[in-house]
């Protein structure tokens, strides 16, 4: 996600589609290239790859419980919860105003120190308008989830988009700095081709392994209830947290010729994003639509603010 482009695809393309009258006819071609590679760049800097979104989801599939299986059919309208995990990037594409230019703030927030963070003062938006950061848009889908007065469309883009929202959080550029656009102005090569930290984490090192989604989810998913209650001792606020401090690490790049050594090092630390991810995603999902759910067996929460 390209944090201070905010919503726009590229600001040359909406220059362009302004001033579209004044363009001679021998300019259309260009033009129409400009604005592809536009429409390219804004569906390519999302978040997590395609593959990384689905094994977040797969995992939260392979964790829900049978009660939030159920409650959540309507809202999948017959897509299964990996396939949903990408539909917020795909609809970047959408020529509407919200899509064009509105969503992309729900995709990441910026922060310089962990102390610029002030959960505390965040309130669920009134629409999809009023969100401001990813943890804005987390909170927000989640009240709405669960508020009767809330259409069943409406719950369908709330619920499609908080699945995306959790695998991103747990992709830590989405918790970068400003100045350098989560690591997208960080340049490095990659195995000897030109990069920047943000695609490495977005795509590389995942795409690498070869991999389909569901492969990978076999590799790395987990039955160990310790570990899954060490996860879900946790809230959305704590992932923020989580992924700016992995972020801090992953801004020194050393000379920034990434190869075997740093495949090595940091495939431990993605594989457990998105086991993270997954993980919570339904321990979210699970919290929000099964009653019974417990904390730190199959729901986030931490037991000390809670009376279960």
């Amino acid at each position: 996600m390209l944090s201070d482009l905010d919503n726009s695809p590229c600001e040359l393309q909406k220059t362009i589609l302004g001033n579209m009258s004044k363009i001679n006819i021998h300019s259309i071609t260009w033009c129409k290239a400009v604005i592809a590679i536009c429409f390219m760049i804004s569906t390519h800097v999302s978040a997590w790859s395609q593959n990384g979104h689905r094994i977040v989801g797969k995992i939260a599939e392979n964790h829900l419980t049978e009660q939030t299986k159920q409650a959540i059919k309507p809202l999948l309208g017959g897509d299964k919860l990996a396939e949903v995990t990408t539909w917020a990037d795909e609809m970047r594409s959408n020529p509407e105003e919200f899509w064009r230019y509105e969503s992309g703030k729900w995709h990441y927030i910026n922060m310089s120190s962990a102390s610029e963070f002030k959960p505390h003062t965040y309130q669920p938006a009134a629409n999809k308008k009023g969100v401001t950061d990813i943890y804005s848009g987390i909170i927000t889908a989640s009240a709405k989830l669960v508020d009767k007065n809330t259409s069943l469309e409406d719950k369908q883009f709330y619920f499609r988009f908080l699945t995306h929202l959790v695998g991103d959080l747990h992709q830590p550029m989405h918790v970068g700095r400003k100045e350098d656009r989560g690591g997208n102005r960080i340049d490095v090569e990659y195995f000897g081709h030109e990069s920047n930290l943000h695609k490495v984490w977005d795509e590389l090192l995942i795409e690498g392994k070869k991999l389909s989604y569901t492969e990978y989810v076999e590799f790395i998913d987990i039955d160990d209830q310790k570990i899954i209650g060490d996860y879900l001792n946790s809230e959305p606020k704590d992932w923020v947290i989580e992924s700016f401090e992995i972020a801090q690490n992953l801004y020194n790049v050393g000379n920034g010729k990434f190869k075997y050594a740093y495949v090595y090092e940091q495939t431990p630390v993605i594989n457990k994003r998105l086991l993270q991810g997954g993980i919570r995603l339904a321990g979210l999902l699970n919290k929000l639509f099964d009653k019974s759910a417990k904390i730190q067996v199959n729901a986030i929460g931490k037991l000390e603010n809670n009376k279960q």
